[in-house]
């Protein structure tokens, strides 16, 4: 049982300026040690999200286009930052979960053998939030969490 290498990350990321980092220290990584990735963001259901009482017409609907909007906005930017490293990269977004329960899930799902995520996540009160989701998701993965500072 030589040193495992690591091949296959899952890098998770909400947009924000510290997943950012994370995102590059991942890819970073993966370069150096000829990993693909995974590169997920994950939309929380809705009422979790709802920021200011702020009201729109039809706000599921609404509010569903504007995380699959963002989302696809932040992976993007992980594309190709991966494409300039050279590293394969596939993207994924997955909307109505907490982003904890579904980090694991499609670690697992994939096969990944390494998840790397930042410590926390957007202001107020996702922040929260989003230390808590960094602290769920070293407690329950089985697969080894980088987590980036």
């Amino acid at each position: 049982m030589g040193h495992t290498m690591y091949k296959h990350f899952l890098i998770a990321t909400d947009g924000s300026e510290l997943a950012q980092k994370a995102v590059r220290q991942g890819l970073e990584l993966a370069n150096r040690l000829g990993a693909k990735v995974t590169a997920l963001t994950v939309s929380e259901p809705w009422p979790v999200a709802v920021a200011d009482g702020v009201v729109v017409s039809n706000p599921i609907d609404d509010y569903e286009r504007a995380m699959a909007q963002e989302a696809s906005r932040h992976l993007a930017g992980v594309s190709e930052l991966a494409r300039d490293l050279g590293v394969p990269c596939e993207t994924m977004h997955l909307p109505d979960q907490y982003p904890a329960d579904g980090i694991v899930e499609q670690a697992n799902a994939k096969g990944c053998d390494l998840i790397v995520m930042a410590s926390h996540g957007r202001r107020g009160i996702a922040k929260l939030l989003l230390g808590s989701q960094a602290t769920r998701v070293l407690t329950h993965s089985a697969i080894p969490v980088l987590i980036c500072k």
